[in-house]
């Protein structure tokens, strides 16, 4: 089993909420053994664990709450926390959604390189896939599979010219994450723009933090990898499968996902006990009032 870990020191960060358009500050504080992850409201005095019991909507980014207290787009940065081996950390924020920054998670993983983990003397049990899992629904198809490590195969379908299909099969660690997944940035169509305002969404939305497209190509900016798209879809998933609250061992294998996909997907695998755990796990659907 691997060491709980949190970070050497604190991290401060600022930037525009994606959806929110709002600015807004986060502190990442390195927290003691075993308290995992947890965010703090500090403009209204409340914490919401980063554990998927949490999770309130998943439109269009995952967003956790409590008590009408929510915390939106958090997948980048849980995703970064999951790759470095992160397990213990208090994320103060302002506001109710996490910076977008450049539309990755690149800031996130390069921060917390230079500031450093410690591990800290105790071990976190691993989350192991026992069984091959199937999940369905209308647009998305999830496998989950035994495997000795964390690995994901994600394909998406976009009748865009520039996307079209794109797959991609990985394993995932620090390094990997850090060269490969970590600089894929969040997308949108122009199309779409009009609709998002109108309902509540892409406020903050830039060509500074999102890669936007017309019908030919990407507006006034470049690809950071010819199939970046996938990439970042890889990146939104490893955030979600994060709110296990563990380690994972598995191969997750994703056809058309997405953060409803993902989260359901998660919830139906943890009905089934085709997972394997040293102790047993918080995943009360019901009873979710106490955020820590």
């Amino acid at each position: 089993m691997p060491f709980q870990k949190t970070i050497k020191s604190e991290i401060t960060l600022s930037g525009i909420g994606i959806h929110t358009g709002k600015k807004i500050n986060i502190k990442l504080i390195p927290a003691q053994r075993d308290t995992g992850i947890v965010f703090y409201r500090t403009d209204k005095g409340v914490p919401v664990k980063a554990k998927l019991p949490f999770v309130i909507d998943t439109s269009l980014a995952t967003t956790i709450g409590i008590d009408g207290i929510k915390i939106r787009t958090v997948e980048h940065l849980l995703a970064t926390l999951y790759a470095f081996g992160i397990t213990n950390l208090i994320i103060e924020i302002d506001g109710s959604e996490v910076p977008v920054l450049d539309g990755s998670a690149l800031e996130f993983a390069k921060t917390i390189m230079k500031t450093g983990t410690a591990k800290q003397g105790k071990t976190i049990p691993l989350f192991k896939i026992t069984k091959p899992f199937l999940y369905e629904s209308s647009r998305s198809r999830i496998v989950a599979k035994p495997y000795k490590g964390f690995k994901i195969t994600y394909k998406i379908f976009y009748e865009h010219p520039l996307i079209l299909e794109q797959s991609l099969s990985i394993e995932i660690n620090e390094q990997i994450f850090l060269r490969e997944i970590a600089p894929a940035r969040t997308f949108g169509f122009l199309k779409d723009i009009q609709y998002l305002l109108q309902n509540g969404f892409a406020r903050g939305g830039s060509l500074d933090n999102a890669l936007v497209l017309d019908e030919k190509g990407v507006v006034g900016g470049k690809l950071r990898f010819r199939d970046e798209f996938v990439r970042h879809k890889i990146l939104d998933a490893i955030g979600d499968l994060s709110l296990v609250g563990y380690p994972i061992k598995g191969h997750f294998i994703i056809e058309k996902g997405g953060h409803t996909a993902h989260i359901n997907f998660l919830k139906h695998l943890i009905e089934s006990g085709y997972y394997e755990l040293e102790e047993e796990p918080y995943f009360n659907f019901q009873l979710s009032t106490q955020a820590v």
